[in-house]
């Protein structure tokens, strides 16, 4: 009965993950600016965790330094990732940032001293290779490479890094470095906003409001979804249903919109996909994993 709920939480939670570009483009589309979008909707989530973190204050004395690395980890993740879904195509941006085996074995092998097995090898080489083929790259250029496709990638580089703290501090409330993501994506927003103002101001309709609304109810609902039903379930079944992110978002936006992927992003998505569910297949069954995105 346990694992049923788990799963149809998290099967939700995953897809409510791929579909959210629906809200983030909606809110940008009404004038709001893309940082100021995110900075409200990551301030509003901090300001209502933020309770939790200091209840749980007392658990973090002699580890403060890994809550501060997940709040700079976790944060600059869901900036570069957010940032990406509002300026960038939903589906490249989203298999980008799905190239996380290349960075959970780079990441596991420097920081946890794991040594990589032949399938996670396997996962980083075929994640590669969709790299390569969505990009567009070859022997002479990276003209396929766009500011969007790096930052794309860095949120999955930073979402790793991330996902390894959560690991090495497993036995700490999880509810604590949750909070911690949201108030390190607020601050690192607002940090930068303090010396760069955007040209365009606050709109007078309600998109700040509609901002606050999705990071208060939309975003803390999917992240603690998520988090409960990757912690109750083996790391397999998990990683097989988170994928339903990617399939939520190449769906929705195939429905919604006119974009149209080349027999080459196709292709090179389905390699990217194959190799995250490997990466999650290769795990104990036995084993949980604890995996934040926002």
């Amino acid at each position: 009965m346990k694992n049923g709920l788990a799963i149809s939480i998290l099967f939700v939670s995953s897809i409510g993950w791929g579909l959210t570009w629906l809200p983030i483009k909606g809110i940008n589309q009404m004038g709001l600016d893309g940082l100021y979008l995110i900075f409200i909707a990551f301030a509003s989530a901090g300001i209502l965790m933020s309770p939790l973190l200091f209840i749980q204050r007392k658990s973090w004395r002699g580890n403060l330094q890994f809550l501060l690395l997940i709040a700079f980890f976790g944060g600059l993740a869901n900036l570069l990732f957010q940032t990406a879904m509002v300026h960038g195509d939903v589906v490249r941006v989203m298999i980008l940032f799905y190239l996380l085996p290349v960075w959970s074995v780079l990441g596991g092998w420097y920081v946890l001293k794991e040594k990589p097995d032949w399938i996670r090898i396997g996962a980083v080489i075929i994640s590669l290779v969709g790299a390569l083929l969505i990009l567009n790259v070859d022997s002479h250029t990276f003209d396929g490479l766009s500011w969007i496709d790096v930052i794309a990638i860095g949120a999955g580089m930073a979402f790793a890094f991330n996902n390894i703290l959560f690991r090495k501090t497993a036995e700490q409330p999880l509810a604590s470095k949750v909070s911690a993501v949201f108030i390190g994506c607020a601050l690192l927003i607002g940090t930068y906003l303090v010396f760069n103002t955007p040209t365009t101001g606050l709109p007078e309709n309600g998109a700040p409001l509609y901002a606050a609304l999705y990071g208060i109810f939309f975003l803390t609902l999917i992240t603690f979804g998520t988090q409960w039903g990757v912690t109750q379930l083996e790391a397999a079944r998990a990683a097989l249903i988170i994928v339903m992110e990617l399939v939520a978002a190449v769906i929705s936006v195939a429905l919604l919109t006119d974009v149209v992927l080349s027999i080459r992003e196709i292709i090179g998505g389905a390699l990217v996909l194959s190799a995250a569910v490997l990466e999650g297949w290769r795990e104990p069954d036995t084993e949980t994993v604890e995996v934040v995105k926002s």
